[in-house]
């Protein structure tokens, strides 16, 4: 009787156990929005649209990029961060609203660890130290002795409070001891226009934006702030290599999601922006705009951002940088 009474259930979980595993919701099935939280034309928005395309060709769904810029880059960060979490909605973003934004302005509205989460890194910018040619310094050890024999008399410009550029300059600051006034201006475009008129000294600014104009003789390239010398300016110096060894610094871009976007359709993502970066076409692309791909991953991203803000927390108390 027992044995009987048991084999109703014995077969109930037999089926289970043949039932085959529901296959998992297939991804895209509609259009995938990248939102980029600045104006377009930047790097950021240039990587955005490249991958976008190769995404839309990878997936077989339209790829859209949404510029939303305002509120120091917290406009477009929180459009994604109040997205259905389906993964639908990525943020291409640079590295200053991951690890300079957080800790420079007081009332963002967005925390990183706590509301996005990393798909990999997309692409690197070099950055520059140029100086107008009426300063009186070609190199590192030059431009050090000059402000120290001028203290208060040389400014750098800047793309505003906060930005990559600004830090840069503070980072270089206090490695070298010397006395600099920061000029902040809204973009680099005025920052550069003022920085060609004589009304400011120096700046660091990326590359692709400056090489044009070092190029022609209007501004003078002084250094380089990556680890190795950038093939587009060979006799150009790195920061490190010019008396502050371990000076590095570089502008670098970024897609995540937003924190509940299930792990499972965060991996699927992560492996189409493999693909994408991959692609030679996309490869020439970015390079054209001066972008070296990266591709690095979630986890190397992650690790990434954790180790930058640490090291960028330093400059910004110590510099005591904050905007309300």
């Amino acid at each position: 009787m027992v044995r009987a009474a048991a084999l109703p259930v014995l077969a109930a979980a037999l089926a289970l156990v043949l039932v085959p595993p529901a296959e998992a919701e297939p991804f895209p099935t509609r259009p995938v929005t990248i939102v980029s939280p600045y104006q377009a034309g930047g790097t950021s928005d240039i990587i955005a649209r490249a991958t976008a395309q190769k995404f839309a060709e990878i997936w077989g769904q339209p790829v859209l990029v949404e510029n939303k810029p305002g509120a120091n880059g917290s406009l477009g960060v929180m459009t994604v961060v109040r997205a259905p979490p389906d993964g639908y909605t990525l943020l291409a973003i640079a590295s200053s609203g991951l690890t300079l934004n957080p800790l420079v302005y007081a009332n963002l509205s967005y925390d990183v660890a706590r509301d996005l989460a990393p798909i990999t890194g997309t692409g690197e910018v070099a950055n520059v130290l140029v100086a107008h040619p009426s300063v009186a310094a070609s190199t590192v050890p030059e431009l050090i002795a000059l402000a120290k024999t001028k203290p208060g008399a040389l400014g750098y410009a800047s793309q505003g409070v906060g930005s990559n550029g600004h830090l840069i300059g503070e980072m270089f600051r206090q490695r070298t001891g010397i006395e600099l006034f920061h000029v902040p201006y809204k973009g680099s475009a005025p920052a550069l226009n003022d920085l060609l008129a004589g009304q400011v000294q120096l700046m660091f600014d990326n590359l692709p934006a400056s090489l044009p104009l070092i190029q022609a003789g209007k501004l003078k390239a002084i250094a380089v702030t990556t680890a190795a010398r950038d093939p587009r300016l060979p006799d150009v110096p790195t920061i490190a290599e010019s008396g502050l060894p371990g000076f590095a610094a570089t502008a670098w871009f970024a897609l995540l999601t937003g924190k509940a976007v299930p792990a499972e359709r965060r991996a699927e993502i992560e492996k189409a922006v493999a693909a994408a970066l991959a692609d030679p076409a996309t490869k020439a692309r970015l390079a054209a705009a001066g972008v070296e791909v990266t591709g690095t991953g979630a986890a190397a991203l992650a690790a990434r951002i954790a180790s930058e803000t640490t090291i960028w927390k330093g400059v910004v108390e110590a510099a005591k940088i904050r905007v309300e």
